[in-house]
């Protein structure tokens, strides 16, 4: 910055003066403080935002704003930007508006103007229908602004309430999140965490003073408990570049809203499994759906929370260029029995798929659910029925592929035709039945082998309509590429009503 003061008097002076200002902005408390932030070895907020976006497309907004507190000695200190980067740019050529936290701005706590601030950008992604993506890094409310704070965090949760299902909000936690700030995190259709990164609602020191136990910001919201254990980060990684990255390959799957259409990819790369000769012979012996996903999509799929709940898949892929969302029993886990946490896992999908109009494929290989009385006493009859309804009410086009076992609760859940699902097939490997053989033969005293003979197949669900088709694998992908050309026709009439009550 010029150390000349400028001639505010003439329109040159106005401009140098104009300029003092901004470049202010991009170092608000100095140098110093941007050298500190390297030398740990991550990026500034601008910088996360700049790496973010196309290059040269960010158009920042607010640069000059300053809180306006006197108490508690703040009046000494007002930096430009008041901790928080808000903008917006382009990501491959598409719009988007972000904001970015500030930690060495008063630790990139919330105060009055920060949060307008952010307000504003909600504002502008909701009126204009472009994607919101967030960047976390902050200690929460701003303790010397009071319960104002307190307040405006309230507005920011219900300008993030109000623009779900709008526009697709992604959360990147680069650092430190805690206390008020933490909760907008899952508000966002999908958390990407940096491994240093934490994320908590109550302080650690106080958790070990109630709780008696040691706790730490890792031990209770690193990004390795929230990948594994809470699932709320979807996707980690180890730097904010390679964050942000995946923050620009999310959004490539994505519409602008929900009125958009999803950008459509090139170049498909689909494996080369041989699908005919894919399922194992003895029907207890497990494989690797990602192999099946793979051979049925473009290459490209995008795996969503792998590292919790992993007996069920979901993330974001194409078939033939088109974005869909793929849902997918594990045989390899757990034999596929779902659980759940994967049924929440897998309703929260696909109503994330359903609000941006990605059309859904499920493969179907799951023997029911895990019998136990830990999943019984964890509340499983409840999340059974949120994977249920978030499937019911789904309006977007929904294709169906049974691979192997659809017994009893996996059949009745996971896309069966009744509950909603567009298209159905199933393989030749297929048991599509209401229990399995021994479980059935007890209680309708025949035989085991008998039963298993006339009802372990696709053709009796075929015969009552609850199959479309019995296919060759080796056709699945072909298959599902024609059917969504089909449901791209799909029109759903929802009843007039607020909305319904799904099961928490």
């Amino acid at each position: 910055m010029s150390s000349t003061k400028p001639d505010l008097t003439t329109t040159a002076g106005r401009l140098h003066d104009l300029r003092n200002r901004l470049e202010e902005a991009q170092a608000p408390v100095g140098r110093d403080a941007i050298e500190k932030v390297h030398a740990a070895g991550q990026s500034t907020a601008r910088e996360r935002v700049e790496k973010l976006l196309d290059p040269g497309s960010f158009v920042e907004t607010d640069a000059l704003a300053r809180h306006r507190v006197e108490a508690y000695k703040m009046d000494r200190t007002k930096p430009a930007t008041d901790g928080v980067v808000t903008g917006y740019g382009l990501i491959d050529g598409r719009r988007v508006c972000v904001f970015s936290q500030d930690p060495t701005i008063f630790d990139g706590a919330l105060g009055e103007v920060t949060a307008e601030k952010i307000l504003k950008i909600y504002d502008l992604a909701t009126k204009t229908g472009v994607p919101l993506v967030g960047i976390y890094d902050s200690a929460g409310p701003r303790m010397a602004e009071g319960i104002v704070a307190g307040a405006m965090q309230a507005k920011i949760l219900r300008a993030a309430t109000a623009a779900s299902g709008l526009i697709p909000q992604i959360a990147v936690v680069a650092g430190p999140t805690s206390s008020l700030a933490s909760i907008s995190v899952p508000l966002a259709d999908l958390a990407i965490m940096v491994d240093r990164a934490t994320l908590h609602l109550v302080d650690p020191e106080i958790v070990t003073k109630v709780s008696g136990t040691e706790a730490t910001a890792q031990s209770i919201g690193g990004a390795a408990v929230h990948a594994a254990t809470t699932g709320l980060a979807q996707l980690t990684t180890s730097t904010d570049e390679d964050a942000v990255q995946l923050a620009r390959d999310v959004i490539g799957f994505l519409p602008t809203n929900n009125r958009a259409a999803s950008p459509v990819g090139e170049n498909p790369q689909p494996g080369e499994t041989d699908l005919d000769a894919f399922i194992p012979d003895d029907e207890s012996a497990a494989y690797d759906v990602l192999d099946i996903i793979a051979a049925i999509t473009d290459g490209d799929f995008l795996e969503l929370g792998a590292a919790h709940a992993d007996n069920i898949v979901t993330g974001f892929a194409r078939v033939g260029g088109r974005a869909v969302g793929i849902v997918a029993n594990q045989p390899s886990v757990l034999a596929g029995c779902l659980t759940n946490d994967a049924a929440i896992k897998a309703a929260r999908f696909i109503r994330t798929c359903d609000a941006f109009n990605l059309p859904l494929v499920l493969l179907v290989d799951s023997p029911g659910f895990v019998p136990s009385i830990e999943e019984e006493k964890s509340g499983v009859i409840t999340r059974a029925a949120s994977l249920a309804y978030a499937f019911a009410e789904a309006q977007v086009g929904t294709i169906t592929v049974v691979t192997r076992k659809a017994i009893g609760p996996s059949y009745t859940l996971m896309g069966a035709k009744d509950l909603g699902a567009d298209l159905v097939f199933a393989w030749p490997t297929a048991q599509i039945a209401l229990a399995d053989a021994p479980t059935a033969a007890a209680a309708l005293a025949t035989d085991a082998e008998t039963y298993a003979a006339e009802n372990l197949n696709p053709y009796v669900a075929t015969e009552r309509g609850l199959v479309d088709a019995v296919i060759e694998p080796s056709t699945t992908r072909a298959r599902i590429l024609e059917g969504l050309r089909l449901l791209e026709r799909k029109v759903v009439y929802p009843p007039a009503k607020k909305h319904g009550n799904i099961p928490l």
